[in-house]
């Protein structure tokens, strides 16, 4: 019984540029693709499931989880940029509901 190593690195992610399609290895493209392939190892003939352009329209945008932007701006602001896209949406509609609320307890104030 052998015991292999597993690469528990998160794989990159790449997005189309052409329809923002995101090829994340996880999952594959759920057509032609198994899940954990990377995306160099999808075949010269790979192309997008949506849109259907070649390999050369995607770039990388990194592993699930990185913040968004660019690494040279993440310790600029108030703390913010650091956050992950979904953190981000999270901190402005939960300060947009906090604000909804605040002003419709206003009409209570008569």
């Amino acid at each position: 019984m052998s015991i292999e190593a597993v690469d528990s690195t998160p794989l990159d992610r790449y997005e189309c540029g052409a329809c923002g399609y995101i090829y994340e290895p996880a999952k594959g493209d759920g057509k032609q693709t198994a899940p954990g392939t990377p995306f160099e190892a999808l075949p010269a003939d790979w192309r997008c499931p949506v849109c259907g352009v070649r390999t050369k329209q995607f770039s990388n945008i990194g592993p699930v989880g990185n913040p968004s932007g660019f690494k040279s701006n993440l310790g600029y602001g108030f703390g913010v940029n650091g956050l992950t896209p979904g953190q981000k949406n999270i901190l402005i509609f939960g300060a947009l509901g906090l604000g909804f609320l605040l002003f419709m307890s206003l009409y209570g104030l008569q």
